[in-house]
């Protein structure tokens, strides 16, 4: 064996990084790529041969820049260095292309009901049935030298005894599909028992008579080094797939990378690129895994200058609407975005927010302030529910708890201060238009009301309790201003003009009612208006009534007694 335990560790390490990495592949049919690219200049053109409704291509280029655009179908796929922006970095640009298929009204109407009523299996059974099981990928690499695109017609010079490539087909080709790339000029060398080389191994058509190793064991060397598992198998029931270490494309103009192929699938399940900075991923002692750091501190840990993030992104290739989200933080917030609906931010929470700024227990019940929320809504509180009637409960850990309410150019406010629940209006000035004490008293315009119902403006209120017929109102000389007296001599006459009648309020209002007319009392005696009439004023008519009345039977009394002394004199 040449170095055996070389080969298993690099295997071990080959396979964790499968486990974390997904799959960047395209699978042809039939044999025959699904798409053949044209590059020269600044321009890249693929002849797509799948049916599909649209197509999505995405390039990154080698400064991070990122590139996506979706074409319907019959309109081939192109891109151009300019579509990144003026300035053009000489490299590698990857690009990968996703194929929509063309998916039935019926079978995106079946699918939305599933998903609308959380029925996977459904859903998984509806895509199964339409042929919607596995993704159309194409992914590959271009590479840019001196601004433009390098060609990917043209091949690579074979060395002496060498075997040119296969055609370049412009997407990530797996080593099934290239043939030998050199043929042997003497006879192989077959040894019946195990060979045990006590030195360094190098393996190739470019390996030189007194090779430097270093501390290489084993060297491939050539211009294409590959390294296959050929799996013999062919009983029943036993694994039988070949894989492939793969270095680099073979194409003009591929991309600098080391994958691991599945040859028997056509698959390229893991990739990394050239220039791929140094602990891209790493996997500590205990099984943390790193992304960008060696040294991470949590099951998972991303490392980066600049707003580490998590891309969920949910293709159509399944007949689903597409969407995506990104999950992500950095020192102004931690967010959730959504990108397909026009990169909103509907979710995020700013560095320094307290404990248990929300809180969902157990339960369900939400809390915002509080770790032991108390309702199916607890703002702060962390009390139990009264009576098992409490839905919502707010508060600040003391006694005074305020809610406010925002329109566009007015607020509104309720606030329980441990005495009194008042509600506010009128914009930011906060009119203190309702108040409760915990007595039970109602007040309007005053937060101390004495009596049940209280109507306070300024100075001026009236009050009512229960069993009571009338409001008492304010009326000391220390609360008015601008007395004057009033003096209606044709009062009754007034009065008397004024019918009484009775009446029907419209529209399922009171019925068989007794009073007066708005119109009739403001027309003859010009107080309050044609729609409305101030009880007080009718009261006040009465009153001055009652003093002419008293004031003429006081008239005729007087009368009366001097008539009665006069008769008496005479004989």
């Amino acid at each position: 064996m040449i170095q055996a335990r070389f080969f298993s560790r690099f295997i071990v390490v080959a396979l964790v990084c499968l486990l974390l990495v997904p799959a960047l592949s395209a699978k042809p049919g039939n044999g025959e790529p699904i798409a053949r690219l044209s590059a020269s200049g600044s321009l890249a053109v693929w002849t797509t041969a799948a049916n599909s409704e649209r197509i999505t291509l995405t390039v990154a280029g080698p400064d991070g820049a990122i590139y996506r655009k979706e074409f319907a179908s019959g309109t081939a796929p192109s891109f151009r260095l300019q579509d990144l922006g003026a300035k053009v970095s000489d490299g590698s640009y990857r690009y990968e292309m996703r194929f929509a298929p063309n998916v039935s009204a019926e079978v995106k109407r079946q699918l939305a009901a599933a998903r609308a009523a959380n029925d996977d299996v459904a859903a998984a059974r509806i895509q199964r049935e339409a042929g919607l099981t596995e993704e159309l990928v194409l992914s590959g690499s271009l590479s840019v030298m001196n601004g433009a695109f390098v060609s990917t017609d043209s091949t690579e010079p074979a060395a002496p005894g060498h075997q040119p490539a296969a055609a370049a087909t412009g997407g990530t080709t797996s080593a099934s599909s290239i043939s030998s790339p050199h043929t042997p000029t003497t006879l192989d060398v077959v040894t019946a028992d195990d060979a045990i080389i006590q030195g360094s191994a190098c393996i190739g058509l470019d390996c030189v008579n007194n090779e430097s190793f270093g501390f290489d064991t084993v060297r491939l060397k050539e211009n294409n080094t590959r390294i296959k598992f050929d799996d013999t198998s062919s009983s029943t029931g036993f694994p039988n797939h070949d894989w492939q270490l793969t270095a680099n494309d073979s194409a003009s103009g591929g991309a600098n990378k080391f994958s691991i192929e599945d040859i028997t699938a056509a698959t390229v399940p893991f990739t990394v690129t050239g220039s791929a900075p140094t602990n891209s991923i790493f996997v500590d002692s205990t099984g943390r895994v790193g992304f960008r750091t060696s040294t991470p501190v949590l099951d998972l840990h991303v490392n980066t200058s600049n707003t580490p993030a998590l891309r969920l992104e949910q293709n159509n290739s399944g007949g689903f609407t597409a969407q995506t989200f990104d999950v992500g933080g950095n020192e102004a917030n931690f967010f959730v975005r959504d990108v397909t609906g026009g990169s909103r931010l509907p979710f995020r929470i700013r560095p320094g927010a307290p404990t248990s700024s929300i809180d969902i227990a157990a339960s369900g019940s939400v809390g915002i302030g509080t770790a032991s929320p108390g309702a199916k809504l607890d703002i702060g509180t962390g009390s139990s529910a009264r009576g098992g009637f409490t839905k919502l409960l707010i508060g600040n850990g003391g006694d005074t708890a305020q809610m406010e309410f925002f329109g566009t150019t007015k607020s509104a406010a309720v606030s329980y201060n441990g005495t009194v629940l008042s509600f506010f209006t009128n914009g930011a000035s906060f009119v203190q238009a309702l108040n409760i004490d915990n007595t039970g008293n109602v007040g309007i315009g005053t937060a101390t009301p004495g009596s049940q119902f209280v109507i306070a403006n300024g100075a001026s209120s009236s009050s009512i309790n229960a069993g009571a017929t009338q409001f008492t109102a304010v009326s000391s000389r220390t609360f008015k201003e601008n007395i004057a007296s009033v003096d209606v001599p044709d009062i009754l006459t007034k009065i008397e003009a004024v019918p009484v009648v009775t009446y029907d309020f419209k529209n399922n209002g009171a019925k068989n009612r007794m009073g007066l007319i708005a119109e009739d009392f403001y027309t003859v005696l010009g107080r309050g208006d044609d729609k409305h009439i101030d009880g007080q004023d009718v009261q006040m008519a009465l009153w001055m009534a009652v003093q002419k009345l008293t004031a003429e039977n006081k008239a005729l009394t007087d009368r009366l007694a001097k008539i009665e002394g006069s008769l008496a004199q005479k004989p």
